[in-house]
Order: structure tokens, then C-alpha cells, then sequence
């Protein structure tokens, strides 16, 4: 079974980013990868509406690309398992109140049984803060756990227990 993404929606805009070439590169080099169909990528109505806003050309170009992976769609809103994951991890206290949109890019992963969210989303998800939580969520709900990684840790190689692959003398392998 191929491992399940959730592309928050910095894992999608990046690939235009202009303001930070290095993780435009690293997320560039992540989308060759989910082209080859190797995961199982998932975006969400979220995904969509925040894609949405971007200033045009950026959104055209974004939403093309798009086009280039397979991808399956998942609904955040309008779900009521989303809407309680959601409402618990606000309960968790993990995200500020304002960030409704971040607790529902991590609802749709859980409901949809990802394995992994990709983000570039430090504040919000990309965090011990947000993982620690989302190891709690999983487990009190008896779901398999979800992890964080940005597209960077994705382009590693991993062993097969998911742990970054070291080369002799402790450095990580960069392919």
C-alpha cells in the first residue's frame, strides 16, 4: 500500500515562490516525485479555496499544475468527523483560535487516513507542538498516526521504517 499525502496548501504554492528559490527547488523536486505516482497524494476543499485566492498568474499556474499529479479530493467542510477533529484540536489548545483554516487541512488528513501532511507551514503544523498533538488525536480516537514533513523531507531517502537514510560518517543521503 502506498503511503497516503495530505498537500496542505503550502505544499502546492510553493512550486511558485519566487521570494524562496531553496524551497521552491525542494518542492519542485517533491511534485517530480508525486508525478512518478509514487504516493497517494490528497488535497481538500481548503487546499482549493486558499489556492484560490492567490493573484493571477499565480493561481492559473498553480492550479495547472495541479493537473499534473494524480490526486484524490477530500471534503473538510460539511464533514462532521472533520468538524470534531477540528473542534478537538482546537480543544488542545495547539493553534490559536484564528487559525480555523489549519485545523481543518489537519481534519481532512485524519478523515481522509493519510499517513503524512506535507507543509511548509512551521508556525501552524510543521511543529513538535502540532505532531505531539496530532499523536494524541490518533491515538484517543484509535487511528493510525499521522506525521508532518515538508516537501524537503519527502525528497530524502527514508529505510523502510520511514527513518532518514544516513550515509557512512552520519550524513544524510541528499537523493
Amino acid at each position: 500500500m502506498r503511503r497516503r499525502l495530505y498537500l496542505d496548501t503550502s505544499a502546492v504554492s510553493y512550486l511558485r515562490q519566487e521570494d524562496a528559490p531553496d524551497k521552491m527547488a525542494q518542492t519542485r523536486a517533491f511534485w517530480e516525485i508525486l508525478k512518478t505516482g509514487k504516493y497517494d497524494a490528497y488535497i481538500s476543499d481548503v487546499t482549493i479555496k486558499e489556492l484560490s485566492r492567490c493573484a493571477e498568474p499565480k493561481r492559473r499556474e498553480l492550479l495547472a499544475l495541479l493537473g499534473e499529479i494524480r490526486y484524490n479530493y477530500t471534503e473538510a467542510a460539511g464533514n462532521e468527523t472533520a468538524a470534531a477533529i477540528a473542534a478537538e484540536i482546537k480543544t488542545l489548545g495547539v493553534l490559536p483560535s484564528k487559525s480555523e483554516s489549519d485545523r481543518r487541512h489537519i481534519a481532512a488528513a485524519v478523515c481522509a487516513g493519510c499517513h503524512v501532511i506535507v507543509s511548509w507551514n512551521f508556525e501552524h503544523i510543521v511543529n513538535e507542538r502540532t505532531a505531539d498533538a496530532l499523536r494524541i488525536l490518533c491515538f484517543s480516537r484509535n487511528l493510525a498516526p499521522v506525521v508532518v514533513r515538508t516537501p524537503a523531507m519527502m525528497t530524502e531517502r527514508r529505510t523502510a521504517d520511514g527513518k532518514p537514510e544516513l550515509r557512512r560518517g552520519g550524513h544524510q543521503a541528499n537523493s
